[in-house]
């Protein structure tokens, strides 16, 4: 029986309330599980059990069982994402995954990256780096909101395509404004034109249903720390083993020309790194087991349902529009709002001094916004507390 099973034996704590099964302040209103998630207190010790195990003997750990414990947990992971576990690797994060595309693509003169305006800070300042030092060009292309369909936005992305567009980059879904993009067809319509595709899914896994292999994506990068509920620093990057060998390794170490070959150059190269912490990595099958044993589905569902009321009570405080409608497909358990002309950062300050609410406030394209985030922990007096405090600071401010 595998390890992390026997660690999983008191993981069921149905009778308690989720908040108590989370470890974060019981006096903070956290509404901000989109930035850095938040792990469950089970799972969490797993991980510390991992850290322990490693403690107790790095060399047998790292040196001699490094290749069976990772090939379990790509196996598990794998198994979730709905690929072979052959074709992914766990890293730090979903940045990290982008930087090991964006630098290993043979991008020339010319060339251009077609993403969104609603990408992601940091993995836009990896492609504009990588293209400044190319010669290619990254175009950001407009998607107006408020969106009203999947085609329209499939169309208003697709019409930035030109004959020199050699990638297609797009988040799965959107950091600054929380929309679940139609990644599918876009991807599709890249096949057919010979275009790379590239999809940032630091938000997705554990937020919506995944099944990779399906949606026919070249490259797939995405978070197990954040909505997966794996503690920090686990995530993972797949790569559709046709186009595996596009990719270098962002870390040289004993993978490159490895002398005693694993399952793939993909693997040897971008999973051993030298000496690092792989508790984190060894953890995610806890967590999904953790979803599995909470009935994560339902979870989600109650979650979506919050959301969609909290964004109809939003909107009639601050009379403006949502940014698509508040239904699926736009949005799961994460979503952004308009708010009125103000301060943001005195906003967003104001809100955690006063209220000790948590919650992004964000500056995008002439706009703010305000990003709820409702993870299996949030209740209803969650969601009164930020309206109200929210009811106070505007009025204050209008």
């Amino acid at each position: 029986m595998p390890k992390w099973i026997d660690l999983l034996k008191d993981l069921t704590l149905s009778n308690l309330n989720f908040r108590d099964l989370f470890l974060l302040s019981p006096n903070v209103v956290f509404l901000n599980h989109g930035s850095f998630g938040a792990c469950p207190r089970p799972v969490f010790e797993v991980y510390q059990q991992w850290q322990l195990e490693l403690e107790r003997q790095p060399v047998e750990f790292l040196g001699r069982r490094f290749g069976a414990l990772m090939r379990e947990a790509r196996e598990v992971l794998g198994a979730y994402l709905g690929v072979a576990s052959d074709d992914l690797v766990y890293i730090p994060n979903a940045t990290t995954g982008v930087n090991i595309v964006a630098r290993s693509l043979p991008l020339a003169p010319g060339d251009e990256v077609l993403a969104t305006d609603h990408e992601y800070g940091a993995c836009e300042r990896a492609w504009r780096f990588v293209c400044e030092k190319r010669g290619a060009h990254y175009v950001r292309q407009p998607i107006p909101v408020p969106v009203e369909s999947p085609e329209q936005v499939v169309e208003a992305v697709w019409s930035g395509v030109t004959p020199r567009t050699k990638v297609l980059y797009l988040s799965h879904i959107t950091s600054p404004t929380a929309l679940i993009l139609p990644i599918a067809e876009l991807i599709r319509r890249a096949r057919e034109h010979g275009i790379l595709t590239v999809i940032d899914g630091a938000h997705a896994p554990g937020q919506i249903p995944l099944a990779l292999d399906a949606l026919g994506v070249d490259f797939y990068t995405g978070n197990a720390h954040k909505w997966m509920l794996a503690p920090k620093g686990a995530a993972f990057l797949y790569a559709r083993r046709e186009v595996q060998p596009l990719l270098e390794p962002l870390v040289v170490s004993w993978g490159w020309q490895a002398e005693r070959p694993g399952p793939s150059r993909f693997i040897d190269e971008q999973e051993y790194q030298g000496t690092r912490d792989i508790a984190a990595y060894l953890s995610v099958p806890a967590a999904i087991r953790f979803m599995a044993e909470h009935d994560w589905p339902t979870v989600r569902a109650e979650c979506h349902a919050l959301l969609c009321e909290a964004g109809k009570r939003i909107g009639a405080l601050t009379g403006l529009p949502s940014l698509s409608p508040l239904t699926a497909p736009w949005y799961a358990q994460m979503a952004a709002f308009l708010l009125p002309p103000c301060d943001l950062d005195a906003l967003k300050q104001r809100l955690y001094d006063e209220s000790r609410i948590e919650i992004p406030l964000i500056p995008w394209n002439e706009h703010g916004l305000i990003r709820l985030s409702l993870q299996g922990y949030n209740t209803r007096d969650d969601l009164e507390a930020l309206l109200g405090a929210l009811a106070v600071c505007l009025r204050d401010t209008g």
